[in-house]
C-alpha cells in the first residue's frame, strides 16, 4: 500500500484543457494562443488577411433563405472550434453565439461572417485574461460588441 496516496510534483501549470497558464509573482494569465492558430490551420486560414473587428459594423444576419447553402458539418466544426476558444476571449463571445444560430441551415453568408472571426483572431492571436496577484479582484464589464444595433433581422 505504500506509494498508493502519493503524489508527484510535476511542476508549475502550464497548459491545461487548451489553455495556456502562464504564472508569475504578479499574477496568472491566460490564453488560447495555440489552439486560435490550430484553429486557422484547421480551416485554412493561416495566410488569411486580419481584420480589426470580429464583425463588420455594417453586418445584419438574419436567415438568408435567398443564398446558397454551404457543409453543415463544416460550419458547425467552425462554431464549435469558435465556441471553445471563447473560454478565454470574450471579445468574440457575442459574434460566436450570433453566428451559432445559424447552424441548422447555414448558408455562404453566415460563413463569411464566421470566416470574419477568424480574421480578427489571426490579428489579436496572443490576447487573453490577465488575473493579478497582488490586488482584489473587482471585476466590472463593459460591452458594446454588436456595436449599438441589433444584427439580427427580425421579423
Amino acid at each position: 500500500m505504500k506509494g498508493e496516496f502519493e503524489m508527484s510534483m510535476m511542476g508549475e501549470l502550464s497548459f491545461f484543457l487548451g489553455l495556456q497558464v502562464k504564472q508569475t509573482k504578479d499574477g496568472i494569465f491566460l490564453c488560447q494562443s495555440k489552439y486560435c492558430k490550430e484553429i486557422l490551420n484547421k480551416f485554412e486560414m493561416e495566410s488569411c488577411k486580419e481584420a480589426s473587428t470580429p464583425i463588420p459594423s455594417s453586418c445584419y444576419m438574419d436567415a438568408d433563405a435567398a443564398r446558397k447553402g454551404v457543409d453543415q458539418t463544416k460550419y458547425r466544426g467552425l462554431i464549435g472550434s469558435l465556441l471553445y476558444l471563447t473560454a478565454s476571449r470574450p471579445d468574440i463571445m457575442f459574434t460566436v453565439c450570433l453566428c451559432a444560430r445559424y447552424q441548422a441551415n447555414p448558408k455562404e453568408s453566415h460563413f463569411k461572417v464566421a470566416k470574419r472571426i477568424l480574421k480578427y483572431l489571426k490579428g489579436i492571436s496572443t490576447v487573453g485574461l490577465w488575473y493579478p496577484s497582488h490586488s482584489p479582484i473587482h471585476l466590472i464589464g463593459y460591452s458594446d460588441s454588436d456595436f449599438a444595433g441589433c444584427k439580427i433581422s427580425c421579423f
